[in-house]
């Protein structure tokens, strides 16, 4: 594992003045181009190591680092911890190094590593869309709020486009696929932002203040339970349908369809399943002349938008 090598590569810097690919490369049992490959990664990421060429040339970490890290900057100590895997996704040697360098670190730096270290989830599984996307725009500003344990003026736009600015408490970050998701506290208690709808990100000198020994990733697993919880508990609607519209109806929802006995009226009672309130909403929204929806409420207030919409679209019917 790559990140595995990272971490053992800055070890062999802490420990030598200088290293040379090709002793990288015998060290980690790697090729010379995989070893100059890592040190360039690490340059990049921010931690603060460079070559020197020549016959005595080599890689080494900048103000030294035989005994400790104490070239490393706050933030190059957080791009590390970043690049070097998070604590709930790391091998236990990625783990078991990481603590090594903790204790190695220069004492103003340890509490933020240890936060950079936790602050970060990677979880792979997708909801919907797997395309890759850029990093958001606050993404840095977030992360920098939750490891300095901030709490943040936070404008955001919800799904229905709605749009809000809040004080927030962050927990952590969770990247799960190609979305960025913000964990945080609020008055109204735990909320989960995306990233990419964050339209400010100011933070304050305020502390965060958190309901206890809250964990970030206890607190994603339950969070993501919730979610594929509802995802995969189908909606289940009740109402009636005229008998003429049956058909119409069967064509709509297929086999999600079930159908009842016959009210007093001639109508006949229905059952329909689903995967959400708006996609069925949206389904049934061209046969309400023939249904009549008297649950659940969030089905008939979609219904009620898609109606306001497609009038003020379109206008009235014979305007």
């Amino acid at each position: 594992m790559r990140s595995d090598r990272l971490v053992a590569i800055l070890l062999m810097l802490q420990r030598r003045e200088q290293v040379t690919a090709a002793e990288v490369a015998a060290e980690l049992e790697v090729s010379e181009r995989t070893a100059r490959r890592d040190l360039d990664a690490l340059a990049q990421s921010g931690v603060p190591v460079y070559s020197i060429q020549g016959r005595a040339g080599g890689w080494r970490l900048l103000g030294g680092g035989r005994t400790d890290l104490s070239g490393l900057t706050a933030s190059e100590t957080r791009a590390l911890f970043l690049v070097a895997g998070p604590a709930s996704t790391a091998t236990p040697a990625v783990r078991s190094a990481l603590r090594k360098l903790v204790r190695a670190l220069p004492e103003p730096f340890r509490d933020e590593a240890e936060a950079a270290a936790t602050s970060l989830i990677l979880d792979p599984r997708n909801w919907g869309s797997s395309r890759a996307v850029e990093p958001p725009r606050f993404l840095d500003a977030l992360q920098d709020a939750v490891i300095q344990g901030a709490q943040v003026r936070l404008g955001y736009v919800d799904s229905e486009g709605a749009e809000s600015e809040r004080i927030v408490h962050p927990l952590g970050i969770v990247a799960k696929g190609p979305s960025w998701y913000l964990v945080a506290y609020t008055e109204s208690g735990r909320r989960t932002f995306r990233v990419d709808r964050v339209l400010s990100a100011a933070p304050t000198d305020e502390p965060v203040a958190l309901p206890g020994a809250v964990d970030l990733s206890e607190s994603w697993r339950e969070i993501s339970d919730d979610i594929d919880r509802r995802r995969t508990k189908p909606v289940e609607i009740h109402g009636t349908c005229a008998p003429e519209g049956l058909d119409h109806l069967r064509i709509a929802v297929g086999e999600n369809l079930e159908t009842g006995g016959v009210t007093a009226d001639g109508r006949i009672s229905i059952v329909i399943r689903g995967p959400s309130e708006y996609g069925l909403a949206g389904l049934l929204s061209g046969l309400v002349e023939w249904l009549d929806i008297t649950e659940p409420v969030g089905v008939r207030n979609h219904l009620a938008a898609i109606g306001a919409a497609l009038t003020a679209r379109y206008g009235a019917p014979g305007a």
